[in-house]
């Protein structure tokens, strides 16, 4: 069983947008509230994270520039001080790509990681993962 802190972050992840969440119960009795959905936004100034093979199609590349913006904006507000404790919930894939991108700041406060598909699951699936044995 994962333990979240009170007031950890909780992104849940994959390579078309993020649902960003806050623990607003304590270690014991997870309590899961949404307070933001991110998605894939303007692309005229950001680009793929890393180089992209030449037959990339155009979804891997809004992907993997996706998973761009979530890491730079986890790094923003990391170094703003605005969360102390991250989970992060995401597809296989879309893990890979992000944690190279990770400052360490952000991989400080990381409690945990979850490769998982749940962005379009129910609440309760999500805090059935976090609660699952690890």
């Amino acid at each position: 069983m994962t333990l979240v802190p009170s007031d950890a972050l909780v992104v849940v992840a994959d390579g078309a947008g993020a649902r960003v969440f806050v623990n607003r119960g304590d270690e014991r009795s997870l309590s899961l509230h949404q307070f933001g959905l991110m998605e894939l936004m303007n692309m005229d100034d950001d680009g793929p994270s890393g180089s992209m093979p030449g037959e990339s199609t155009a979804s891997q590349i809004d992907e993997a520039t996706f998973t761009k913006q979530l890491a730079n904006a986890l790094n923003e507000a990391a170094l703003k001080q605005q969360y102390a404790h991250l989970v992060l919930i995401a597809d296989p894939g879309t893990l890979g790509r992000i944690r190279p991108l990770l400052h360490k700041q952000v991989q400080q406060r990381l409690v945990t990681e979850i490769a998982k598909t749940l962005t379009n699951s129910p609440l309760q699936d999500i805090e059935r993962a976090l609660q699952a044995p690890q």
